[in-house]
């Protein structure tokens, strides 16, 4: 299991390779997703909280990235923090996840990128439910739920 810890050294040593990589043009990836999700993904915007209905969503599944649909997150470790964007305690591989020192906006965070295409995705605190403690706030514009059948 994952904790602030493993977070903040992966931010500043160096993040677990993933298992393949992904790499596109801009005018590629342009192609592939919608406006909101390029300027999302792509150019590391955040969307307005509570815009979709992704927070309210329980559904079985994994939350795959909307870019390169990469499992990211298992619906079972997803859970309601309030924030008006999805939130998960864990990634569901280690090597999921890229992590990025952050300081945009006078603030110190911690950015989560998909780490097969580098894909924007939110960012990771360490105020979430035990027993990790951590709270990933994703973008639900940067992910689709594969749901299970």
């Amino acid at each position: 299991m994952l904790t602030w810890k493993n977070v903040i050294s992966f931010s500043v040593t160096g993040n677990p390779q993933p298992d393949r990589r992904v790499e596109k043009t801009e005018a590629e990836w342009r192609e592939l997703l919608t406006t909101e999700q390029f300027r999302i993904t792509r150019q590391k915007g955040t969307e307005s909280p509570n815009n979709e209905t992704t927070c309210s969503t329980y559904d079985e599944g994994k939350y795959n990235c909307i870019c390169c649909n990469t499992p990211l997150f298992d619906s079972t470790i997803k859970f309601s923090s309030g924030t008006g964007w999805p939130s998960f305690t864990q990634p569901i591989r280690e090597n999921a996840i890229k992590y990025k020192k952050d300081s945009s906006y006078g603030m110190i965070r911690v950015e989560v990128m998909c780490n097969t295409c580098d894909a924007h995705l939110g960012h990771v605190f360490p105020d979430g439910p035990e027993p990790s403690g951590l709270r990933y706030c994703v973008n639900s514009e940067s992910m689709k739920l594969d749901i299970k059948k």
